[in-house]
């Protein structure tokens, strides 16, 4: 059908359209969720196949689907306590809809997308690659000729998108027979990461390195153990990071990540770490990152830890989730993450391996990255999930290698 075939291109030109305009993700994403579900309504229509809304409704009745539905709950029951409705509003308005177009696609797009599909998206990920590198290597000369703004943090998120796709890709080209198009897509996915100036990239292509290994080399309840723990830790030490690392770091490591702003991350994180310990079990409402140094829980602080708020959000979506929606949003986060888990531990080996990858590498960048609720973000985790699930639905039936 054109409309899935139309939507499938969308989904392929995700990493070219972050590439180009940076935050243009959940546009594409949702263009491809409305492509594939106007395709599916299209098909119920004359008959064929079952109702797409009823088949998107499925997994909201499984634990995994209640437990998403919980944390979006507790994000909107919060607004009964955020000082700023507005901007609670406008914050959910961005992710909401983004995650909604991620979960359709996610849904209707694996058993629908054409057999060119895959190469097309691969080949597609490899000139984003090769384009940026490029550009970064001629001092962002393309993007002075197009008008566009020369910074180098330009390629940050288009290269954390990658980072988040490039694993699913390869898997699918390996289950097809491609092992050596497959390893060329993640060198060259790489070499992209480790050519810019993205820390939170390169630390997620070595956390989603290792947890493949796990994956692959582990049995699958030790696999599931390890990221299990993982994810734990991510949560239970959000809310000290900066006091461990205000300890722990020397004046040296300082020195070395000059570029990163590490003195400066250190300090936002003690900031709202003691935002939290102002407001622990219900949090200063959703979305509240923004004017964080005025909430209530703020208030209390010294002045240049005030100060220190004024940022926007902790660059630790963890603890972002700890100081907008406190220990129950905690919970409710962890147990998604953890249910998550529970799921791809169906999934056949290489599969289950690359799910743990993303999941590495997606908790890696969380802990030290952008805002919990961006939408570019949310966009390439959906698209990440969508191909791994494209790649289970097309495996051959006696695969499990």
């Amino acid at each position: 059908m054109r409309l899935h075939a139309a939507g499938a291109v969308a989904l392929a030109l995700v990493a070219p359209a972050m590439a180009l305009a940076n935050r243009s993700s959940p546009l594409v994403v949702g263009l491809a969720a409305l492509l594939f579900l106007a395709g599916s309504l299209a098909e119920r229509g004359e008959g064929r196949g079952a109702s797409p809304l009823r088949f998107l409704a499925g997994p909201l009745s499984t634990p995994l689907g209640l437990a998403v539905l919980a944390f979006l709950g507790w994000s909107v029951a919060s607004l009964a306590w955020s000082p700023f409705p507005v901007l609670w509003g406008r914050v959910l308005t961005e992710f909401l809809p983004t995650l909604a177009s991620a979960f359709i696609l996610a849904r209707l797009a694996p058993a629908r997308l054409p057999g060119w599909a895959l190469p097309l998206a691969a080949i597609l990920l490899a000139a984003s690659c090769l384009y940026m590198a490029g550009s970064l290597a001629l001092a962002l000369a393309p993007q002075i000729w197009l008008g566009q703004r020369a910074a180098l943090f330009l390629f940050n998120r288009p290269l954390l998108t990658v980072l988040l796709l490039a694993g699913p890709l390869a898997a699918f080209l390996a289950l097809r027979g491609s092992r050596i198009l497959a390893l060329a897509l993640l060198a060259v996915a790489a070499f992209a990461i480790l050519r810019s100036i993205s820390g939170a990239a390169a630390l997620g292509l070595l956390a989603g390195c290792a947890m493949f290994a796990v994956g692959r080399l582990l049995p699958r309840p030790a696999a599931l153990a390890v990221a299990a723990l993982v994810l734990a830790l991510a949560f239970i030490l959000a809310p000290v990071e900066g006091d461990i690392l205000h300890r722990a770091m020397p004046e040296a490591a300082h020195e070395r990540l000059t570029q990163s702003s590490s003195r400066a991350r250190v300090a936002i994180a003690q900031s709202f770490g003691a935002a939290v310990a102002q407001a622990p079990w219900i949090g200063s409402g959703y979305g509240m990152s923004a004017r964080f140094a005025e909430v209530p829980a703020a208030q209390v602080l010294e002045p240049e830890m005030r100060a220190m708020l004024a940022v926007g959000h902790p660059h630790n979506s963890f603890l972002q989730i700890w100081a907008e929606l406190g220990l129950v949003g905690a919970v409710l986060g962890a147990l998604v993450g953890f249910l998550a888990l529970r799921a791809a531990a169906a999934l056949p080996r290489l599969l289950f391996a690359t799910a743990l990858g993303v999941f590495g590498a997606m908790v890696a960048v969380m802990f030290v990255e952008h805002g919990a609720w961006q939408g570019w973000w949310t966009a390439g985790c959906g698209a990440a999930i969508t191909w791994l699930r494209a790649a289970w639905a097309a495996r051959p039936a006696q695969d499990n290698a």
